[in-house]
């Protein structure tokens, strides 16, 4: 059997996707110029490290055809061609959206293995046993069910809100907060400024020793976007602010909200992923959007070092 061995030009770019919830190390890819001694001589064993390049779709859920995640810059910038999900990230630049390197097996040292200047680490387990056959420029589609993948949803990590609630018009913020609350606003009496969370105008109508006394200038009417989602304000009294939600049920998997401040489950960002009219709630999904779900990978094999 041909033996490939790697070129000295390389580059290390470092990239975190496609791997095993809790915990699993980073994987590496890289990119190099290299001749082929003999691609047809080898196919992808269990212990073999490998490089590929992959489009990475939901093949479940609401957001069934979207892409989570890919090495390729022509599908990375192609929106119309490629729609993306709510939570997909760019890499960046052209450089960035290289082969990206894996071990095929179960496990890896924490560090990876390394051939060469090349590191290879682990990837969700349907992923590396569905490129398993397959030689050099081969491509296969690969549908990996979350018990191979992400896992199942983990409940811990979702809550359940209501549809409507009242908010106060008058807040009063601790005077150590007010510039983490309200980023680059004067603490000074009738300063006006747009609320960061809710999306109205906000007001400075007091400031004492200890705290800076903050006045909501809503109206009647008035869109308002709490954590990122659509509500309206429905009604409204000298004390209280009355939000009601936009949300339909056809929202459900379809909507990305972020907390202003702090996280739930290590997340800032969450997937409204259910909405209960009759009850009167929504509820957030603050799991890894690919958690849960089927995901097809196309994948193709650029390079096996055996």
């Amino acid at each position: 059997m041909a033996t490939e061995k790697p070129s000295p030009t390389v580059m290390v770019v470092l990239v975190v996707l496609l791997l095993v919830a809790a915990g699993a190390a980073a994987a590496f890819v890289y990119e190099y110029n290299k001749t082929k001694s003999a691609p047809s001589a080898l196919t992808v064993k269990v212990g073999a490290n490998i490089t590929v390049n992959y489009i990475g779709v939901f093949g479940s859920g609401p957001q069934e055809g979207r892409v989570f995640d890919t090495s390729y810059y022509a599908v990375a910038t192609n929106n119309l061609s490629y729609p993306k999900s709510l939570e997909y990230t760019p890499r960046g630049p052209v450089t960035a959206y290289t082969p990206l390197g894996v071990h095929v097996g179960p496990t890896a040292p924490a560090s990876g293995y390394t051939i060469g200047n090349f590191t290879f680490n682990t990837v969700v387990t349907g992923f590396w046993q569905g490129v398993i056959g397959l030689g050099g420029n081969q491509t296969r589609t690969i549908v990996v069910p979350p018990s191979l993948g992400y896992g199942a949803m983990n409940t811990s990590c979702l809550r359940t809100l209501p549809l409507a609630y009242t908010v106060p018009v008058l807040s009063f913020v601790p005077i150590a907060s007010f510039g983490t609350l309200y980023p680059g606003v004067s603490e000074t009496v009738g300063t006006v400024f747009v609320d960061p969370n809710y999306g109205w105008n906000d007001t400075v109508f007091a400031v004492n020793s200890s705290s800076v006394t903050v006045a909501s200038l809503a109206t009647l009417g008035e869109k308002a976007t709490p954590d990122g989602l659509p509500f309206v304000v429905a009604a409204l009294n000298a004390t209280t602010i009355s939000l009601s939600s936009l949300l339909t049920p056809a929202s459900a998997g379809l909507v990305l909200g972020k907390l202003p401040t702090g996280g739930f489950c290590t997340k800032s960002e969450f997937i409204v992923s259910a909405v209960n009219v009759a009850a009167g709630t929504f509820t957030e999904n603050f799991n890894p959007e690919v958690q849960g779900e089927t995901l097809d990978f196309v994948v193709s094999v650029v390079d096996i070092f055996p």
